[in-house]
């Protein structure tokens, strides 16, 4: 009778379906994303390094070992590949489950204000957001602390938000 009762009356300390992230818990899923992202972008320069090779290497002594990327892989192009790989990263798991790796350790979803997924025009929206709060020196991420609604400035940007997700 007890356990039945016990199922019945809800948990004070359990999450709400809406309970909003915490400042922490955001720097801390993003510590961990940081750290896959940095394996991505370091396979994302691999490939393009192993299928270009070096580049021309001027006449030097045999003593030295030059190194030099191919030109195609120290110029805006490839600056925007990588930027490119970085947006679709965060985009695919936002866009496609709602959370990157990062988030699902932290127990925090990104959804849109009705409670869906958000759109891959948020997404972009977010990373821009995001971007920008960062070179605030993280300030759009502060703001969490002074808005009524705990969402941050990327949050606002993009309509979305990042919320608690209950233990499963």
């Amino acid at each position: 009778m007890s356990s039945h009762l016990s199922k019945c009356i809800p948990d004070e300390n359990a999450p709400t379906a809406h309970q909003p992230a915490t400042v922490i818990r955001c720097f801390a899923a993003m510590l961990y994303d940081t750290m896959l992202l940095f394996g991505v972008l370091f396979a994302a320069t691999l490939i393009p390094s192993l299928i270009l090779g070096y580049g021309p290497v001027a006449d030097v002594a045999n003593e030295q070992v030059v190194h030099e990327l191919h030109p195609m892989m120290s110029g805006a192009v490839f600056q925007l590949y990588l930027l490119a790989v970085w947006a679709i990263f965060f985009c695919w798991f936002w866009h496609k489950h709602g959370q990157t790796l990062g988030m699902q350790a932290w127990r925090l979803k990104v959804e849109d204000l009705q409670g869906n997924r958000i759109s891959i025009g948020q997404c972009l929206l977010r990373l821009l957001g995001a971007s920008i709060s960062l070179a605030c020196l993280g300030g759009g991420y502060w703001w969490i602390w002074v808005d009524k609604d705990h969402r941050s400035w990327h949050d606002r940007l993009s309509a979305s938000r990042v919320i608690l997700i209950n233990k499963q």
